[in-house]
């Protein structure tokens, strides 16, 4: 499994009206209905309101390389170009291993 942060950075609200858009579109529903799409959505960073998380996981990379090549991938550069966007991207790749147990001891089941 494969996940990316994508952090869309903006002016007077333009990352927040970006992500609006995709959902209103219908954009964001078509991206979760893709073979190999596994999340993708949006968080609004508490300490910076001019910046928008986009988390966007994928079963592996094919399903990324099928996904970048599709049409909509187009529609999605418009969209942060009209809103002038900035982005930073982490990319992580799943170890499949469990939560270590000492670990466990900080999570309320």
């Amino acid at each position: 499994m494969i996940t990316v942060n994508l952090y869309y950075t903006g002016k007077n609200g333009s990352a927040k009206a970006f992500a609006e858009e995709m959902v209103r579109s219908g954009t964001v529903a078509a991206i979760r209905r893709e073979d190999g799409n596994l999340r993708y959505e949006y968080f609004f960073p508490m300490d910076d309101p001019e910046t928008v998380l986009l988390i966007d996981q994928w079963r592996d990379q094919a399903a990324i390389d099928v996904h970048h090549a599709s049409p909509m991938m187009a529609q999605i550069a418009a969209l942060r170009e009209k809103y002038d966007l900035h982005m930073k991207v982490e990319r992580f790749v799943s170890d499949d291993s469990a939560l270590p147990e000492k670990d466990m001891q900080f999570i309320k089941r």
